[in-house]
């Protein structure tokens, strides 16, 4: 289970696409400059050379990190407060999805590594050590970053932060992992909804790749936001039973989210009222007590 409570844990999730650079580069497709109808032909020349002979009928294969784009990185920022205790903030990008300037995937790279570079936070993710994370990492590369000090290294990883040694180093928790492995591995859905907490609203991870296509991309960011909720909500769950949350912190834990999903709503999210309905639903199915 988890070990470290960080004075800045962001609970974060990342949405990509299969990448219509790199059906042009390794497909010879025609170049696709923004969302429309021709996005499909770039999809199913990257998920075409991926489908396994055996599965013909896997529409939407498994894709190497690297061949997709990211369009969409959402987290909850957790901080220390001067009196001891945390303030939550919801951090979402692309900051405005109807400015294409803000869209660009280089964009959204260039402002996550600086940020994380700079405040060094305990990453917390689902599946994130090996999805999240990678997909960072490589596209960064892809598009011929820097690091912005997410790249930087202590000799040892238990010696300072390190997002590179999820194994090791507690700056880079994967909750998948410390739920289960292998077969017993539950997904992000299942951990999420039979502890109470929301899990996939409307929206599934397949459906992205169709929504970018129909320029839906402010639906993506919203189901982005969800899943960092859900996250963040799991992480507290987890770290409650590693006894890094006590029982008194973590009910304070889920106050603290309630409010900020009630902040941003009146700052215009109205998307989250559904995330506080469906918490609702199932905190009465579960038997548990509904935070204030």
């Amino acid at each position: 289970m988890l070990k470290l409570l960080a004075e800045s844990v962001f609970s974060f999730d990342v949405e990509w696409i299969p990448d219509p650079k790199s059906a042009e580069i390794l497909h010879q497709i025609d170049p696709i400059h923004e969302p429309g109808p021709d996005a499909q032909e770039s999809f199913e020349a990257l998920w075409a050379s991926a489908r396994k002979e055996s599965d013909p009928e896997d529409f939407q294969p498994y894709l190497k990190t690297i061949l997709c784009r990211i369009v969409s990185l959402a987290g909850i920022l957790r901080e220390k407060s001067p009196g001891g205790g945390a303030e939550l903030k919801l951090v979402s990008l692309p900051v405005d999805p109807t400015d294409p300037t803000k869209c660009d995937e280089k964009a959204l790279l260039v402002t996550f590594l600086k940020s994380v570079g700079r405040k060094k936070p305990q990453l917390v993710g689902y599946n994130s050590a090996q999805a999240d994370v990678p997909i960072i990492v490589q596209r960064a590369i892809v598009n011929g970053l820097p690091g912005f000090g997410f790249s930087d290294r202590p000799d040892k990883p238990w010696l300072g932060v390190d997002y590179f040694d999820a194994r090791n180093s507690e700056y880079n928790v994967d909750l998948a992992d410390a739920l289960g492995q292998y077969r017993d591995r539950p997904s992000l859905h299942q951990a999420a909804t039979l502890s109470g907490i929301p899990g996939k609203i409307d929206v599934s991870g397949d459906s992205v790749a169709q929504m970018w296509a129909e320029g839906k991309l402010n639906e993506i960011v919203a189901y982005n936001e969800f899943d960092a909720f859900t996250t963040h909500l799991l992480w507290a769950r987890v770290a409650h039973f590693s006894g890094l949350l006590s029982t008194e912190q973590y009910t304070t834990e889920q106050d603290l989210v309630r409010n900020l999903l009630n902040d941003e709503i009146e700052a215009g999210r109205g998307h989250l009222e559904k995330f506080i309905a469906e918490w609702d639903r199932l905190l009465e199915i579960t038997g548990q007590t509904k935070s204030s």
